[in-house]
């Protein structure tokens, strides 16, 4: 158990987490930051190239998160590689639980993100690593000149198609509606790549395969019928779950599980604060989640000087 009070507490090492430990420390608060990972960036590290955040148009997700955690190095801070277990607000002092450590603050921004979506269906988990993958940019190089398929219609699944086209000899994307949710741009950019193939009104019903993936049995929501297709690859991209279940008791939740706070990143729990993926907001992108850092943390020192 330490016995250091922390001023404030992050948690996450995303593009929020890391916005907020640039803001603390640029604000000389005694600040513990914690995330379990050991390449900082959070999601985008999964991310093949990030076109809309300014100045860096094109960069890759890799490419910005070590940017991005470089910069809080030179400014003294890094975080410290611990799997949060639990958060409990003691009053004016919140009681940070890991594996190895109890760690106690004032405040507390929480900043885990967000988690790949699952299908749930026969096959997922049993080939998830032989054939099935959650991230185009890991595992893509594994499919050249292969055939993939991708799971999803919004701007994941479609920039993970676009990616594998340049990989993969052929790329089917299946989508359970008759019209993409991605951007124009994205959308643009995949019928232009002549290896890719929309099958449309489908859902994945089961992935096939025994030491590897060798299909994916799918079904067409208009006429039930069924059909496989042969592939050596399944990429899901059917959207994001934020990792709220450790702070279900600690602050309130909307019903899709996101932290209810604003763009001031501030719950409904005194002292505990949120930024990022994981609260409630209209847009989930890099710009919006390094603002929600910088909001937090001024939010959080705000709370800290009204306690005095």
């Amino acid at each position: 158990m330490m016995s250091e009070v922390y001023d404030i507490a992050i948690l996450g090492a995303g593009p929020a987490g890391i916005s907020a430990a640039i803001y603390a420390a640029r604000a000389k608060m005694n600040t513990l930051w914690l995330d379990k990972q050991f390449a900082q960036g959070g999601q985008i590290l999964n991310t093949y190239e990030v076109d809309n955040y300014p100045g860096l148009p094109g960069i890759s997700g890799m490419n910005l998160g070590e940017a991005m955690g470089e910069h809080a190095a030179k400014l003294g801070i890094e975080p410290v590689r611990e799997n949060v277990l639990a958060v409990e607000d003691a009053g004016e002092e919140k009681i940070i639980r890991t594996k190895k450590n109890e760690y106690r603050a004032r405040t507390v921004i929480l900043a885990c993100g967000a988690s790949h979506r699952r299908l749930g269906i026969p096959g997922e988990e049993e080939l998830s690593g032989v054939g099935v993958s959650y991230c185009a940019t890991c595992d893509g190089a594994f499919f050249k000149d292969k055939t993939a398929v991708v799971v999803g219609g919004g701007n994941m699944a479609v920039e993970d198609a676009i990616f594998l086209s340049r990989i993969c000899k052929k790329v089917y994307l299946v989508h359970r509606r008759d019209e993409l949710r991605a951007d124009e741009i994205l959308q643009e950019s995949l019928t232009a790549d002549g290896n890719v193939e929309v099958i449309w009104n489908s859902v994945a019903v089961e992935i096939q395969g025994e030491e590897c993936v060798t299909g994916l049995r799918i079904r067409n929501v208009q006429d039930n019928t069924e059909s496989v297709i042969n592939t050596d690859g399944v990429f899901i991209a059917v959207g994001i779950i934020p990792n709220t279940e450790k702070f279900s008791g600690l602050v309130k939740l909307d019903e899709s599980g996101y932290i209810i706070a604003g763009e001031e990143g501030i719950t409904q729990t005194p002292g505990i604060f949120a930024a990022g993926d994981i609260r409630t907001k209209m847009l989930r992108q890099v710009v919006t989640a390094v603002s929600d850092g910088a909001n937090a943390v001024t939010s959080a020192h705000n709370y800290l000087i009204r306690q005095r």
